[in-house]
């Protein structure tokens, strides 16, 4: 079913008919996702494959992302949506022939997974290295993937199941912070469209349900050392259980009066993450990031929001091997002082 409020773009009929000539009947496909995936990779993830199942059928599919799930919430949303993903490292996506990716791209992996070469990368990242795919749709103006996805769906005209458009919704839902990021009239009507057949009440309960009694302590240290400077809010916290905690303290942190960009650092096993959020209005965190960072880490994001990751024998090499607390913060804030002028009044 087409729903006329639901803007179908030209791009989306042109890939939607290159996918369908890509595909093969009782296809096996690997749906991948890099990180531990957020709602809005998942639910794109789940749409692909029901566009695929409905249309050409398929005799093998497997969800796989590069990390384990950590975050309450989406660890209970994949619960209730009966999936299971498993971790790349315990996979061997040879034996499918289409590999996916989605909400990332190629460029985004570490030099050991280079021998995975997707055939479809869909993402609404801005464009990052040099990389190919049979199909490659990128749209960096777009908040959230699964509005994409919306539109494939479209095209496709398969019947859409409800704990689809529930997913779907909640994907828009997160990855634009409730429209508080930057998104455009395409995310608004497919959310909107979605909101019909969507069970609103399993997303209020998911997401009441969101902050872990554990990650206190995480907002008890940085009240006690968040750095503050003219509107921008910087702290690291040490090593931490996952990046979601650096995820969950600054965004809490931006909605503290007078902040306009927050940037809150942990480490993760061997890698230094750093997480930026902003107001999408005086700063652009994703040139922020890759400004600050971007010679010795990997990452991106948009304006209102980014994650940079820094190898940690990256990190040693550049502070000669000092990552006591204060070496760290120093680092943190003496990168993002850099080139004050480019930085800090980014349009």
């Amino acid at each position: 079913m087409r729903v006329e409020s639901v803007p179908i773009r030209k791009e989306t009929e042109l890939n939607f008919k290159k996918l369908m000539e890509m595909v093969q009947p009782d296809d096996s496909l690997a749906l991948l996702m890099y990180g531990s995936p957020d709602p809005d990779a998942i639910a794109s993830a789940m749409a692909l494959r029901e566009i695929v199942q409905q249309t050409k059928g398929l005799s093998r599919s497997v969800f796989v992302s590069t990390e384990p799930l950590i975050r309450e919430q989406n660890i209970e949303f994949v619960s209730s949506m009966r999936l299971y993903i498993h971790l790349l490292n315990q996979m061997d996506l040879s034996s499918y022939r289409l590999i996916s990716l989605l909400d990332a791209q190629p460029s985004f992996f570490h030099k050991t997974s280079n021998s995975i070469k997707p055939r479809i990368v869909l993402d609404h990242h801005p464009y990052e290295g040099e990389w190919k795919a049979d199909l490659a749709d990128v749209r960096p103006n777009y908040g959230a993937l699964s509005s994409i996805l919306t539109e494939y769906l479209l095209c496709s005209r398969v019947k859409i199941p409800r704990n689809l458009h529930t997913a779907l919704l909640y994907g828009i839902k997160t990855d634009t912070n409730n429209f508080d990021r930057s998104i455009i009239f395409e995310d608004i009507s497919a959310y909107t469209y979605h909101t019909k057949y969507a069970n609103m009440q399993f997303i209020r309960r998911v997401e009441l349900n969101e902050t872990p009694p554990r990650f206190l302590k995480y907002y008890n240290y940085a009240y006690h050392h968040m750095n503050n400077f003219r509107g921008r809010r910087v702290c690291f916290l040490g090593e931490v259980e996952s990046a979601d905690v650096c995820v969950q303290i600054a965004d809490f942190y931006l909605r503290l009066i007078g902040t306009y960009y927050v940037v809150v650092a942990g480490i993760v096993g061997n890698r230094l993450i750093i997480i930026f959020r902003g107001d999408g209005y005086r700063q652009n965190c994703g040139a922020i990031a890759q400004r600050a960072f971007g010679l010795i880490g990997q990452g991106g994001g948009h304006r209102s929001a980014a994650r940079m990751e820094i190898p940690i024998d990256a990190l040693r090499k550049n502070l000669e091997s000092e990552l006591s607390q204060r070496n760290v913060e120093r680092f943190l804030i003496g990168s993002l002082r850099r080139e004050p002028k480019q930085i800090f009044r980014e349009n």
